[in-house]
């Protein structure tokens, strides 16, 4: 198949929908398909022009003011140009909101069909930005678009729920995988856990991957440190949070990593003891399962797709979401209850050899056929 990629964010950027596409593509190139990725240009970074086979075509994007590491990038005429050359067989919009907009007419043009893929709650985030006033508007465009596309996929069944109840049609879920081999228990170190606990590594040592973003809700573990004494958190991520948290966790028992990559990343991962995790508007949760992988068993709020990842009692403990007495009682069983830790940790580590990212690719190759046999009329988007 020939298609064509078209995301609001991917490499140099680092995030769940940028890891999702990278091992897809990787698999998509493997199968021997042909792919196009249309994404947003980034200042000041290397824009890598291919990768695993496909072409990278980049369009100019602006920073998103509350937070500069997301690019906003209107389509223009190169766009059609690029997809008329390459002639794809499918559109894939991936999270179409300012560079996926003309999607659809894309897809009419060139008499294809287009699959839609939604993988963040762009409305609720609305509220974490201060642009609350956004809020209805943006529900009302994702809906649009979205009901354009002959597929629709998402990553969660919590989030397919929601999806539907939203009035979006044609929905189906697109399979979690992860990297088992780079995400492994073998990769814990002394001096990551050294590194990571501020010079203690014999405390009880937490760990939270992730975007430093108001959404993720990561000021809630301050709670935990001051309930458990013999506790350190490392927090790893970068974003536009950072520097509150750093003013938040100041004089705490926490260290900031920043954005860590591959086998450090890895590295961080396995050296901990537990993953947490107080998100409540995850459509996936990707660190989650990548702490998993890494046989790091997860405290996460019973909220969205956290309860789909976490299987409780097997590979984690979830805590009611706005109950900060059910956060740091499921730390501190985690490690008061004999044994607990061990056999969550083993849990961790089956339940992430369950999930592949060939799997996941061959999903979407099935649901890009789907789109190309019952097709669908898609039109211009007016809102």
């Amino acid at each position: 198949m020939r298609i064509a990629i078209i995301t609001e964010t991917f490499l140099p950027a680092t995030d769940g929908v940028v890891t999702r596409l990278r091992h897809t593509l990787e698999e998509l190139d493997a199968a021997g398909d042909e792919v196009l990725v249309v994404c947003p240009r980034y200042r000041g970074e290397k824009n890598p022009l291919s990768y695993a086979g496909a072409y990278v075509h980049r369009v100019p994007g602006v920073p998103f003011p509350p937070y500069p590491e997301i690019k906003l990038a209107p389509t223009n005429p190169s766009v059609g140009r690029v997809l008329g050359r390459f002639k794809p067989d499918v559109l894939h919009a991936v999270n179409p909101f300012i560079l996926g907009i003309a999607t659809p007419y894309y897809a009419r043009r060139l008499g294809v069909p287009m699959v839609a893929s939604y993988h963040t709650n762009v409305a609720e985030y609305t509220r974490f930005y201060g642009l609350p006033f956004l809020y209805e508007l943006t529900r009302k465009y994702t809906r649009t678009i979205h009901n354009l596309a002959a597929v629709n996929l998402c990553t969660s069944r919590s989030t397919l729920s929601y999806l539907k109840s939203e009035g979006i049609e044609r929905l189906n879920l697109w399979p979690q995988g992860v990297d088992a081999k780079l995400f492994n228990p073998d990769r814990a170190s002394r001096a990551m856990r050294q590194r990571l606990s501020g010079g203690h590594p014999d405390s009880d040592l937490l760990v939270f991957v992730g975007r430093l973003a108001p959404e993720k809700g990561i000021e809630r573990l301050k709670t935990v440190l001051h309930h458990l004494p013999n506790t350190r958190l490392a927090i790893v991520g970068d974003g536009p949070a950072r520097a509150d948290l750093e003013r938040e966790y100041a004089g705490e028992r926490v260290v900031f990593t920043g954005r860590l990559t591959g086998e450090e990343l890895a590295a961080a991962y396995a050296s901990g003891d537990v993953f947490v995790f107080p998100s409540t508007t995850e459509t996936l949760g990707m660190a989650m399962i990548e702490g998993l992988a890494s046989g790091l068993p997860v405290v996460a709020a019973r909220s969205g797709a956290s309860g789909e990842v976490v299987r409780e009692g097997v590979d984690g403990l979830l805590y009611e979401p706005g109950d900060p007495e059910s956060l740091v009682g499921c730390v501190r069983r985690m490690f008061a209850e004999k044994g607990l830790r061990e056999r969550l940790a083993g849990g961790a580590r089956n339940s992430a050899e369950s999930r592949s990212w060939a799997a996941s690719a061959q999903a979407v190759r099935e649901f890009y056929r789907k789109a190309l046999e019952v097709g669908h009329e898609v039109g211009v988007l007016s809102i």
